[in-house]
């Protein structure tokens, strides 16, 4: 039976803050660069305060803890974001990718590109589980894993080739991005992706409907089921004709230009 507060509202809360929340990070990371020091401030100051969050709420099984250590891991989450997107945490390379490479050279040149970032992602990651392992409530740290993975496969399958590259979300300071994407093709590690994101939405659904009406375990699994469904719709876009600009163009600059850079 579906639950008016433990399952409409979670589904509710999480669309709104991952449309509107997408929205400003794309609006702060595509402004005049001497306006990212402020934004770094801003992100910093929304991930300390993430942080203690997650810290308070993982000592309580209350529905509300629940919502305080989602918001919680999604201010972290926001932090790195911004952080690589206005260029401050990427990696080591931050040019174009060298014509005609292949294979691990291939490989290696785009790890360079976002090496800073996975890393701090993953030690991030590693912090939360670490401090919440033997909390009654480690929705905080299963948000943040779990974001952490879906944005990790997308950077792969990216990589790898997908049939719709779309990047109006990248901010110019990372255009050269762009040259190490794969080719525009369907693979069949797209079509894994989308499956095993699938299959893992499923088994959240199945937990929030199994939970006890107005749980905890109902709101928290609602939640995850919602954020996994996302995770699965823009792993979907990558293989259909679908825009950024369509949902979040009231958050992009207008350009005069697209830049056209060739991929090999």
């Amino acid at each position: 039976m579906v639950s008016w507060a433990g399952h409409i509202v979670p589904f509710i809360v999480t669309v709104a803050i991952w449309f509107i929340a997408t929205g400003l990070i794309a609006w702060a990371d595509n402004r005049e660069s001497a306006t990212f020091s402020k934004s770094m401030m801003v992100a910093g100051a929304g991930g300390i305060l993430g942080l203690v969050l997650i810290l308070l709420a993982s000592v309580s099984v209350a529905v509300g803890a629940v919502y305080v250590a989602f918001v919680g891991a999604l201010l972290v989450w926001a932090w790195h974001e911004i952080s690589f997107l206005t260029g401050a945490a990427a990696g080591p390379r931050r040019g174009v990718a060298d014509a005609g490479l292949r294979g691990v050279a291939r490989f290696r040149q785009a790890a360079a590109t976002v090496m800073h970032h996975e890393v701090a992602l993953a030690l991030t990651a590693l912090l939360l589980t670490s401090l919440s392992w033997n909390a009654p409530n480690q929705i905080g740290a299963t948000v943040f894993v779990m974001l952490f993975a879906l944005r990790l496969i997308s950077k792969i399958n990216l990589f790898v080739g997908v049939p719709n590259s779309t990047s109006e979300m990248l901010p110019d300071q990372l255009a050269y991005l762009k040259t190490y994407f794969g080719p525009n093709r369907m693979t069949l590690l797209l079509a894994a992706s989308i499956a095993a994101i699938g299959a893992v939405t499923v088994w959240f659904g199945a937990l929030a409907l199994a939970a006890p009406v107005g749980s905890a375990e109902m709101v928290g699994a609602s939640l995850l089921f919602t954020l996994c469904l996302l995770g699965g719709i823009e792993h979907l876009f990558l293989a259909l004709p679908f825009r950024d600009g369509m949902l979040w163009g009231w958050a992009l600059p207008k350009r005069k230009g697209a830049v056209q850079i060739n991929r090999y």
